[in-house]
């Protein structure tokens, strides 16, 4: 009972705070027990992915309180999907070593910009859309090098198929310039 009549009293910005800051020790001692509990994985990566989903999650909390600042979205998200990743990779489920799956930091960033493009305009934009497409087809493209799934090398494809990157950039180019000429009349831009 004297706690409620003293919280009462207390802000509702400094009750709110309060709970983050306890959100964030629960969050650090589950990682901590966690750590101790999984046997035979290897504690720095472990770590590691932890350490990516609790940036994500600050990312997050200040995009909560900071309205429309998309760039911690932004990074909440990708942090989010890097740190999952690593904590799945860890565990065995994609046994990819960071030599072999960088190409996915680009599908990350790409899936990453929608959220953020979503909160800024309530729409999803041309500008927004054209270059999350872009880093994933981008990051698709080099993860089916890097993981050796084709015969031919990097260098090899880029010698015999460099005018597809001419069409695709002549491409973006067009839908960027269409989607600015949609959203030319539009105030909230």
């Amino acid at each position: 009972m004297a706690i409620l009549s003293f919280m009462g009293a207390l802000s509702r910005r400094t009750v709110a705070r309060f709970i983050f800051f306890i959100g964030l020790m629960l969050m650090f001692l589950g990682s901590g027990f966690l750590l101790g509990s999984l046997a035979g994985l290897s504690h720095v990566s472990v770590a590691a992915s932890f350490l990516f989903v609790i940036l994500g999650s600050l990312c997050a909390a200040l995009a909560i309180q900071l309205n429309r600042r998309v760039v911690y979205l932004f990074f909440a998200a990708f942090f989010l999907q890097v740190g999952f990743f690593l904590f799945l990779s860890a565990l065995g489920v994609f046994p990819l070593s960071l030599s072999k799956s960088w190409p996915l930091l680009s599908v990350f960033a790409g899936l990453a910009l929608f959220p953020s493009g979503w909160r800024r305009f309530g729409v999803l934009r041309m500008g927004y859309v054209v270059p999350s497409i872009a880093f994933v087809i981008l990051g698709s493209a080099l993860l089916v090098f890097s993981l050796d799934l084709v015969t031919f090398s990097f260098r090899q494809f880029m010698l015999n198929w460099w005018p597809l990157l001419v069409i695709l950039g002549g491409l973006v180019l067009v839908l960027v310039s269409l989607g600015a000429k949609s959203n030319a009349g539009d105030p909230k831009r």
